[in-house]
């Protein structure tokens, strides 16, 4: 589709080069690097969306000219660094992202340059580690290392240690690993009562993703019993690894390529069999539906995946709209101040959340549709927690104002972000419970 001046069309997005020298060439990074910042530098639209734009502009306001273009190339890095991909600039604030003449993707540039760093080995340990999540799961399956992290995480002596080893901020919450992974748990579906001499349909197959896997297995349980309550017949994907998102954010990409080797053959077969994939994670859903589509556009199994996956709030709003979906609520849960995460955001799904839990008589929902900061593990590094917790702030406000019941975000990371930054904001407290827990306590199941 040719670039057009103007355009009043929705974003649209190229797929990623990013197997060729020239993607990494860093002499072409920094020339777009200064072409687009000049743009952002003129516009500043964003600036209130993450620490990448004010550092940009401190920058151009410090030249003598007060142009980006004169910004000291070295010094790219540091709006770099601040990106965490979270995509609302290109959704939601740019004017200038294609079809544009222009063709801003600040993102996907970001993205670019974190590829380039990553390429040529400028990389820390910490981030290294934070971003292999299956390693972290497979040690943390061991019952007296899951016992010692955890115990770690609670004590600060221990986490000031960790801080200066590892670059983790002592004060940043982390969560801590479940005494037995969700996948080993995990109930069967449950033989379905026939109606009229047929199953009722849909059939889902669940990725359970590491984070549910290894640290909240709660969340993918109760998941498990709506599926069940609504008569949705269900199987967990017969393997599974991280989807990639921790790499991606990293600029890892031929890490997302091995994850994306050994995850896409198990989930096309589900979704050439004709079940819907789900994961309760709004990054892994994201991952799936958008961000591998962009690496791989000419595989086949890649785009059956894509088409086939649901966030689990979009596949219990379509049954509802099929007069599928069960409303024999029995529990009313108040005020709820649920928020909408940026990887949900960037999918184009709507309230679908908000849709689902506003279907619970006596139960009022009120939507937050704000960054909130954390950003996988941007949040929890020591030279940008502060800046998580200060781009939070209106999140914390928002969420504890009224004296919610309960406060709720698809994404869990953010959910216990905002927790934490209401109790240190001696906010009005509520419990954080996550939606499917949420909807599973109004069923009463």
């Amino acid at each position: 589709m040719p670039h057009k001046e103007g355009s009043l069309e929705a974003p649209t997005r190229s797929a990623l080069d990013w197997r060729t020298d020239a993607f990494y060439d860093q002499a072409a990074i920094d020339r777009e690097l200064a072409r687009v910042f000049d743009l952002c530098a003129g516009c500043r639209r964003c600036v209130s969306l993450c620490g990448a734009f004010p550092t940009l502009f401190d920058l151009v306001d410090e030249t003598d000219s007060f142009e980006a273009h004169d910004i000291d190339k070295r010094a790219y890095s540091k709006v770099v660094d601040q990106c965490y991909l979270c995509d609302l600039c290109y959704m939601t604030k740019c004017p200038y992202v294609p079809p544009h003449a222009w063709g801003v993707d600040f993102p996907h540039l970001m993205l670019r340059a974190k590829a380039a760093k990553y390429k040529r080995g400028e990389v820390a340990l910490r981030d290294k580690v934070l971003s292999n999540t299956d390693a972290l799961g497979r040690l943390a399956g061991i019952p007296v290392v899951t016992q010692t992290i955890n115990a770690i995480h609670r004590t600060k002596t221990m986490r000031g240690a960790v801080e200066s080893a590892l670059g983790v901020d002592k004060e940043a919450w982390l969560p801590e690993f479940a005494p037995r992974k969700f996948r080993r748990a995990a109930k069967r579906s449950p033989e379905l009562p026939v109606r009229d001499g047929e199953l009722t349909p849909g059939k889902v197959a669940i990725y359970a993703t590491c984070y549910v896997n290894f640290n909240e297995p709660g969340i993918g349980h109760d998941l498990l019993a709506l599926l069940a309550h609504n008569d949705i017949p269900y199987v967990l994907v017969a393997s599974e690894a991280c989807c990639g998102m921790p790499l991606l954010e990293q600029g890892d990409l031929d890490g997302v390529a091995a994850k994306k080797d050994e995850n896409i053959p198990v989930l096309a077969h589900y979704a050439r069999e004709g079940y819907a994939l789900m994961a309760a994670i709004p990054s892994c859903v994201l991952m799936y539906k958008h961000e591998l589509p962009l690496m791989f556009p000419e595989d086949e199994d890649v785009r059956a995946v894509s088409a086939a996956f649901w966030d689990p709030f979009e596949y219990f709003v379509s049954r509802h709209r099929d007069a599928l979906l069960k409303t024999d609520f029995k529990q009313a849960l108040g005020k709820v101040s649920y928020h909408v995460p940026c990887h949900g955001r960037v999918q184009n799904l709507g309230r679908k959340t908000f849709e689902a839990l506003s279907l619970i008589p006596g139960t009022e929902v009120k939507v937050v549709e704000r960054c909130s900061g954390h950003a996988g593990t941007f949040g929890v590094k020591k030279e940008f927690h502060r800046t998580a917790m200060k781009i939070g702030e209106p999140v914390f406000k928002a969420m504890a104002e009224g004296e919610p019941a309960f406060i709720a975000s698809d994404c869990q990371l953010a959910g216990h972000h905002i927790e934490q930054g209401i109790d240190e904001s001696g906010l009005a407290k509520a419990a954080l419970a996550h939606p499917l827990t949420l909807l599973r306590k109004a069923y009463g199941i």
